[in-house]
């Protein structure tokens, strides 16, 4: 009896740290069963929703191949991206796939894979017209052309009867008659006289009809001169509001953003002006509106978005500026951050990730 009891109570200690091994392990063995919980905000062409219920774009795509290699089932919640970022921190979610950008800030709240895609801010502009025949006469008919040529018509109507009055007595030949004659002959002699044709059909011959000639001279290389500066910007005018060629050209026009996003932080670090938009359609359409002159924006966004403009498409400016890298979030410490980066790199180095970016981009990238 005593040595059975001896027995129970070597053997209990050891029947303890087993029993206690396996319930530190069961959570475990019970998480590795359950999917894993992916958080998602729609943000096209990266994360969208399409009307049967299921989830595409380059970020869903890029996610699937790697459930696929992971041999991982999962399930996909739908969060606003404040949330989102919240249940990664908690760790709510095991992982967060969309159009996450790589930050200090948020590095520090949670992890991130290895970055798969690399984009920036790019400059969006008004399509420019072609330049024509047909266009310049279009420019020619504007109303800044023609006030100009109003104003001038009025200049010289007003010289030319000031003229008629001090020679309509003393020289009743060349600007006698009617009224009308009489200021016609001197609109015509205002007109030849500003242009330095002088056909010398008519001239003054008082003394102050020839002041009058003498000031009109001087002042018609003026006339000229500004009339020259008028015709060439209203033949320019369509060039001049494509002078943006880059970011060094923004300052001095009306640029067009999205609210709390890293281009309005961008744009108003240089002071440049700049109008808010709830969302990217409307922020674009008022650039092809012409209420403002540009859009800054990120260009991948932007370039799938500009495929679904209606009527004539923005022109994108090439290259990228204020570099952001996208990557998948995790909570920290997250056992999946090192299989999920390694499948990152496997997915975007294999030749179908160029194929799945100009799918929704419309060209590789």
């Amino acid at each position: 009896m005593i040595r059975h009891t001896t027995d129970l109570e070597t053997i209990m200690p050891a029947v303890s740290r087993l029993i206690a091994a396996l319930l530190c392990l069961l959570p475990g063995l019970l998480s590795a069963a359950e999917p894993l919980k992916v958080g998602v905000t729609e943000v096209p062409p990266f994360v969208m929703q399409t009307g049967e219920g299921d989830w595409e774009g380059i970020s869903m795509d890029l996610w699937a191949a790697i459930g696929a290699r992971l041999d991982r089932d999962y399930e996909v919640v739908a969060l606003p991206f404040q949330d989102l970022l919240a249940q990664v921190e908690s760790g709510d979610i095991d992982v967060a796939v969309g159009a996450l950008t790589m930050t200090a800030d948020r590095e520090t709240r949670f992890d991130f894979s290895h970055p798969f895609y690399q984009t920036g801010l790019s400059i969006g502009l008004p399509r420019a017209p072609e330049q024509s025949l047909l266009g310049s006469l279009k420019s020619l008919l504007s109303w800044q052309f023609v006030s100009v040529v109003a104003a001038l018509a009025g200049v010289l109507l007003v010289v030319g009867v000031i003229l008629w009055l001090f020679e309509r007595k003393r020289n009743p030949e060349q600007f006698g008659g009617s009224t009308a004659e009489g200021v016609g002959s001197g609109f015509w002699w205002a007109a030849v006289t500003m242009t330095t044709v002088g056909y010398g059909d008519k001239a003054p011959v008082s003394f102050v009809g020839r002041l009058i000639g003498l000031i009109w001279m001087f002042a018609g290389l003026i006339m000229v001169a500004s009339f020259t500066a008028a015709i060439t910007s209203a033949l320019t005018v369509s060039n001049l509001q494509n002078q943006i060629q880059g970011p060094q050209n923004l300052p001095g026009h009306t640029v067009a953003t999205i609210a709390n996003t890293a281009s309005e932080a961008y744009l108003k670090d240089l002071r440049i002006q700049y109008r808010t938009y709830p969302n990217l359609t409307e922020a674009m359409l008022s650039v092809a509106d012409g209420d403002t002159d540009a859009i800054v924006y990120d260009r991948a966004l932007m370039q799938y978005r500009n495929l679904q403009l209606p009527g004539e498409r923005l022109t994108i400016l090439p290259g990228v500026f204020d570099r952001q890298l996208y990557a998948l979030a995790l909570p920290q410490g997250s056992e999946l951050r090192g299989p999920v980066s390694e499948q990152v790199l496997k997915v975007t180095e294999s030749p179908d990730w160029s194929r799945i970016v100009s799918r929704y981009l419309g060209r590789d990238e």
